[in-house]
C-alpha cells in the first residue's frame, strides 16, 4: 500500500510520455500499483468481441492507468502543478494546501 497525494476527482497534469501537458480529472487511484486513471490521457483502442446477442462489438477507446508518479495536482486558485502540503487547523482537521499560493484544496 502506497502512501499517494493524489485522490478521485483531483484535477492533474501529466509530466512525461506521449501525453505531456495534458490535463484531466482523476476517474480511479489504484493505490497498491500507485497508478491513475485520468480522464482523456492514456487513451487505448480495445478490440472487444460482442459477448451476447445484440451486445456491440468492436474497437473501443477507453482510459488506461498511468503511474501517479507522472502526474501532479493542479491548484484550482491559481491554476498551477503543485505538490500538496499538509496544515492542521485550530479543530485539529488536517487538510492539503497548494504550497504556491496557499489555498486550501
Amino acid at each position: 500500500m502506497k502512501n499517494m497525494s493524489i485522490r478521485k476527482d483531483d484535477t492533474v497534469i501529466v509530466l512525461s510520455g506521449k501525453d505531456k501537458g495534458k490535463k484531466g480529472k482523476v476517474l480511479t487511484v489504484m493505490p497498491k500499483d500507485g497508478k491513475v486513471i485520468v480522464e482523456k490521457v492514456n487513451v487505448i483502442s480495445r478490440h472487444q468481441k460482442p459477448r451476447k446477442q445484440g451486445a456491440e462489438g468492436g474497437i473501443i477507446k477507453r482510459e488506461a492507468p498511468i503511474y501517479a508518479c507522472k502526474v501532479m495536482r493542479v491548484c484550482p486558485k491559481c491554476d498551477k502543478p503543485t505538490r500538496p502540503a499538509h496544515k492542521t487547523l485550530a479543530d485539529g482537521k488536517k487538510v492539503r494546501v497548494c504550497k504556491k499560493c496557499g489555498a486550501e484544496i
